[in-house]
């Protein structure tokens, strides 16, 4: 069966005579995905296709290290905290765009004070709004003010941030629809690759950045061309990667991706991602069904699903069954926590001290891999507590949970890629609208985390916000998302937790 739905997805090239380009052959990395780019600009596509290709064409301030769990010096060589809300920057030299013209504390001071500028339109305004403004000291020292303490500040720069030269939106209007028009800008960043041929809404190509700059957190570029297409369908994605005209595909299904790694024609690598599921509770019964107001009955609920069968058999062998309510890889999160290992008798037992010897029914809801929350409805109802499923869009489920309305529901959280505790559990536990119990504990705990720019005094809050939050059973804590990527047996690529493929680190065997 396998060979057959191989065959396939090769018969599926055969007959949309799509054009075969050769790889290490002319020194070009192909890849593609169904998203459509209408515009090369970092801020203004909010789309990961757009983070991979930010990264390749721009740089920011620092470089997040997957390795270490630091922040390596990139466009700036150091750094220094004034205060909460103030640090200062030392800038890299000898630095140059694309354009040849050369890079200084104004593309620093322009870039970030455009940002920070709400008139000026930018989409995802969380990603930009903490900073207040930028300010040169000399020629290659700038000053960057916060609104407000935010440990999360060298996250953004070090993902969302790139530096733009200075002037570069001078020419770009926005319209009555609040969309701002780019057609006239060029892209031009700093980056190990430049821009050098884009259709929109078909594919982007880039060249290797001769000029990059050496001795980088990036590394000098090895691969000639990186060119981008979009692919509507997965199918015919993969049967370009199959016959040589793609060499890299990320987010296969599963069992496509087993497919692929059958046949050893390309190599298939499952990686784990900062995203988690969890499930949280209705705490304080407002939505009518008040069995989940008892920890017993929670720490039953936690006790029946065996949550390592479905991470492994599931969702792929990189994930990991996880027990606090952050990801294992951010900054601050630990697993050091009151624990709820899977034991059905435990479960029937805690249900029989609650009150339930035999069970009961209620609404379970959910919105994504409806076959996970299978999986849990079948351990539930294994020990007697008979869920009902309820399946709905992300934002009508987002609504009902932010009202109160769903007593339990299997949620993901992908923390945007920020590698910190304050990207999840102080979005979910600081008594905003997302919070399930509103514990001032956990508020308070969370607040000191998120004020202070120590590492040691923010590790402390956070453990014990996270040992609150564990031992209430406020969520439970499910498991790790993974990725499965496949790409050509010529290619040397080693993708990253956070899901920003360094695709310029790439280079042929």
């Amino acid at each position: 069966m396998k060979s057959i739905q191989i065959s396939l997805l090769v018969g599926l090239l055969a007959s949309t005579a799509l054009p075969v380009m050769a790889g290490k052959a002319d020194d070009t990395l192909n890849w593609a995905t169904d998203k459509e780019v209408a515009v090369v600009d970092p801020y203004f596509s909010v789309t990961r296709e757009l983070v991979i290709m930010g990264h390749m064409g721009w740089d920011g301030l620092v470089l997040f290290n997957n390795e270490t769990g630091d922040f390596d010096p990139l466009l700036a060589t150091g750094w220094e905290w004034k205060s909460n809300t103030v640090v200062e920057f030392d800038l890299r030299r000898g630095v140059v765009f694309h354009d040849g013209s050369t890079f200084d504390a104004d593309d620093v001071v322009y870039t970030i004070n455009f940002l920070a500028d709400e008139a000026n339109g930018v989409p995802a305004q969380s990603v930009v709004n903490w900073m207040k403004s930028a300010t040169k000291i000399d020629q290659y020292k700038v000053r960057l003010e916060l609104v407000q303490p935010f440990p999360n500040a060298f996250a953004y720069l070090a993902n969302e941030i790139s530096i733009m030269p200075e002037g570069y939106y001078d020419g770009s209007t926005i319209g009555a629809d609040g969309t701002r028009d780019l057609s006239g800008v060029t892209p031009n960043g700093t980056g190990p690759y430049r821009v050098s041929d884009v259709r929109t809404g078909k594919y982007v190509n880039w060249d290797k950045n001769e000029n990059y700059f050496a001795d980088g957190p990036k590394g000098t570029p090895q691969i000639g061309h990186i060119n981008f297409r979009t692919i509507g369908e997965t199918n015919t994605q993969l049967a370009e990667l199959m016959t040589g005209g793609l060499d890299w595909a990320w987010d296969v299904p599963k069992e496509q991706a087993l497919r692929l790694e059958d046949s050893g024609q390309v190599q298939v690598v499952n990686e784990k991602t900062l995203r988690i599921s969890y499930l949280t509770f209705d705490v304080t019964g407002s939505s009518g069904q008040d069995y989940f107001t008892d920890q017993k009955v929670r720490a039953a609920v936690a006790h029946a699903i065996n949550r390592e069968a479905i991470a492994k058999e599931l969702v792929g062998p990189a994930s990991v069954v996880i027990h606090s309510a952050c990801h294992p890889e951010q900054f601050g999160c630990t697993e050091d926590v009151p624990k709820y290992d899977y034991d059905p008798e435990k479960a029937k037992a805690l249900l029989a001290e609650a009150g339930y010897p035999d069970g009961f029914d209620f609404d379970l809801y959910g919105y994504r891999e409806r076959e996970f929350t299978e999986a849990v409805i079948g351990d539930l109802a294994a020990v007697g507590i008979r869920p009902k499923l309820n399946w709905l869009q992300y934002s009508s489920l987002l609504q009902a949970l932010q009202n109160g309305k769903t007593p339990v529901a299997q949620m993901t959280w992908g923390s945007s890629s920020i590698p910190d505790v304050a990207a999840i559990t102080s979005h979910f536990f600081s008594g905003g609208a997302d919070d399930p119990a509103k514990d001032p504990r956990t508020a308070e705990a969370l607040h000191r985390g998120d004020t202070s720019v120590d590492p040691e005094v923010r590790k402390e809050a956070y453990a014990e916000a996270l040992n609150i939050i564990s031992e209430e059973l406020y969520w439970l804590p499910m498991f790790t998302y993974t990725k499965y990527y496949a790409f050509s047996n010529d290619l040397n690529f080693t993708p990253t937790a956070d899901e920003i493929p360094r695709l310029y680190e790439a280079s042929w065997k």
